[in-house]
């Protein structure tokens, strides 16, 4: 069974962190992009960044960029996302999503090149 287990939510202040983490399970985790989600109240799930499993290489939201880092522990089978600096319009539930690599880079935090989802964790920044 395919498992996408996220983690590491939760209430923070402004300008606060918190690291994300999402637990795969039941696929070949080399074999699979994956990509953090956001979901705000009211609006789209939106990309936020992205990492290509054939070399680790990284992308993200213009949103994030700066202030949140993704990584990959291969061994583990987990994805991290570090998010600093964080600001009320960070608050959301946050996905991630596995995709058959190679997930296209240019079309990355679009939600179809996904085939697997987790359940999602709430992140909230007071202000």
């Amino acid at each position: 069974e395919v498992q996408l287990v996220e983690s590491g939510g939760g209430l923070v202040q402004a300008g606060g962190s918190l690291r994300l983490s999402c637990a795969a399970s039941g696929f070949t985790f080399d074999d699979y992009d994956i990509g953090w989600f956001r979901q705000a109240p009211g609006k789209e799930r939106e990309g936020v960044s992205y990492i290509r499993s054939s070399d680790g290489r990284a992308y993200y939201a213009s949103s994030t960029k700066g202030r949140f880092t993704i990584s990959s522990d291969n061994a583990k089978s987990t994805v991290y996302l570090q998010m600093n600096s964080l600001e009320p319009e960070d608050t959301a539930v946050y996905y991630c999503a596995a995709g058959a690599s190679p997930v296209l880079y240019e079309w990355w935090s679009q939600t179809y090149q996904y085939d697997y989802w987790g359940q999602g964790t709430q992140v909230t920044v007071s202000s």
